[in-house]
């Protein structure tokens, strides 16, 4: 069988132009005057693909800001239905009164007054929590210190966003234009500022570059740095050990996860032996959350009229996670090629946010750069920002309604649970597709000119050694490569089962 080395594309070739690839990225050029040519001097300028993304990033970061506008001169300090029906709520300035940091309190150290003892936020994004509130001067009115303290966290966010959209263009060498993806995405701009999230989703970004240039101590790193952040990111670690499993790179899954382990502990280890009341608690909150806004869970409650125990959710939700991830590790070792990293990070995380018992606005942050890099074709993915803005907006809605008293002012439990379902929906589709790319290789755009994984790292052009009875079977050949020769899917090892 053709060794895949022979026929995939050297990184120094030409980048993939999204306009003379995709029908929709060259129908949304003509804002700016169509498609680029043949004759185009492709990067004769100073604003290369990455300055340019990186700069429409942070343009879009700042119109996000605008929105939240009339929250910041008075919804979110007049009453709770007005910040809802403007679709401008944000953990950031509430929080900040009510974790302690107006006051001076330490995260995890310090007991809070009310329902909620400690900060319940892993310990590093309780760190950025706390330098911003360094950064917010000490003097005039409370709701002016919680005006800065947004601020100063947008300010830092907006660094965060930078980062993930720098990362994107850069993970696939010849496809930095993927980036503009992140960049222009409607529901990153409308939730970026809602919480802290952002500070996990660009360790993460960081960490599929660095496992991308094969750079494994380095991405364990920062997946450790990034659980310290959000939990999510550890997800990642499972898809990553049934390829390295299929490829035999054993020795570098080893030194990831030991790198994860050991950036982990040093965020978490000290205030778990000084402080570990506090440190536990975003552990406990997590396990002890009732069932919540936009989990299929809540339609079940909402229409049933019954609630369910939450050791029942926590019980059914793990079991249904893990299905998804038994079923995600077959096709990572029966498809016809091993599957992209991109592609399989994407489907553990979404599986994850569609299983679990609460679906916050900005967690669609998770989704963004992991879908860009698993499908980056603008239709599947629009069709999918499309349906999170339904829900970002159902959910303000609904909240208005819930918040209005007698008026009713919003949108009732029928139209949320819609609004939840077409957020269900949306993710299903780009799942599905992104498990068809990975069933049949030549419909994945990646692939499609002759690359194998350029996220992949080691396992870029890697020869199988141990795969599934499913993936046994003789290569069907692939998509023309731009030179116009013949890819083969691969080359196989002995077959199990």
């Amino acid at each position: 069988m053709q060794s895949p080395e022979k026929t995939m594309p050297q990184h120094d070739e030409p980048q993939v132009s999204p306009t003379r690839r995709d029908e929709i990225a060259a129908a949304g050029s003509e804002l700016i005057g169509g498609p680029v040519g043949r004759w185009a001097r492709v990067g004769g300028s100073r604003l290369t693909p990455v300055r340019v993304v990186a700069l429409v990033a942070i343009g879009m970061f700042a119109l996000g800001m605008v929105q939240k506008i009339p929250c910041y001169d008075w919804a979110w300090f007049r009453g709770a239905s007005s910040q809802y029906t403007h679709a401008c709520y944000s953990d950031i300035p509430h929080l900040f009164l009510g974790r302690g940091f107006a006051d001076g309190l330490v995260p995890y150290f310090d007991r809070l007054d009310g329902d909620m003892e400690y900060l319940e936020y892993p310990v590093l994004t309780g760190l950025f929590m706390q330098v911003a509130a360094w950064l917010t001067p000490h003097g005039g009115s409370v709701q002016h210190r919680e005006q800065i303290y947004w601020m100063v966290n947008a300010g830092m966010l907006m660094i965060c966003a930078a980062i993930i959209a720098v990362c994107v263009a850069r993970t696939h060498r010849r496809r930095p234009w993927d980036g503009l993806l992140v960049a222009l995405a409607p529901a990153f701009a409308l939730t970026a500022t809602i919480n802290w999230d952002l500070l996990a989703v660009a360790l993460t970004a960081a960490a599929m570059l660095m496992w991308s240039r094969g750079r494994a101590l380095a991405f364990g790193i920062l997946v450790g740095l990034a659980t310290a952040a959000k939990l999510y990111p550890l997800l990642l670690l499972g898809p990553l050990l049934v390829l390295c499993w299929r490829a035999g790179r054993y020795r570098e899954y080893g030194t990831a996860v030991l790198g994860a382990a050991g950036a982990w502990l040093a965020v978490n280890l000290p205030v778990m032996l000084l402080a570990p009341e506090g440190w536990k608690k975003f552990y406990t909150f997590s396990q002890e959350r009732q069932v919540d806004f936009g989990s299929f869970w809540l339609i079940i409650t909402q229409r049933t009229g019954e609630s369910i125990e939450v050791g029942t959710v926590n019980t059914y939700a793990t079991a249904l996670m893990l299905l998804a991830c038994a079923g995600i590790a077959g096709l990572a070792l029966t498809a016809p090629r091993r599957p992209r990293f991109a592609q399989l990070a994407f489907l553990v995380v979404a599986a994850f946010v569609l299983t679990n018992k609460v679906y916050s606005p900005q967690y669609v942050l998770w989704l963004i750069p992991l879908a860009v890099l698993a499908r980056p074709r603008w239709r599947d993915f629009l069709i999918w920002q499309a349906c999170e803005v339904v829900y970002f907006l159902g959910i303000w809605m609904y909240l208005a309604y819930t918040t209005s008293g007698d008026k009713h002012q919003g949108l009732p439990p029928e139209g949320y649970q819609l609004a939840i379902a077409v957020h269900l929906l949306g993710t299903l589709y780009l799942c599905a597709v992104v498990v068809r790319d990975a069933l049949m290789p030549e419909r994945d755009v990646v692939r499609r000119d002759g690359s194998d994984d350029p996220s992949g790292g080691v396992l870029d052009r890697a020869p199988d050694v141990f795969v599934l009875a499913g993936a046994a079977h003789p290569p069907r050949p692939g998509a023309h490569s731009v030179q116009g020769s013949r890819v083969e899917w691969g080359t196989t090892g002995p077959a199990a089962g």
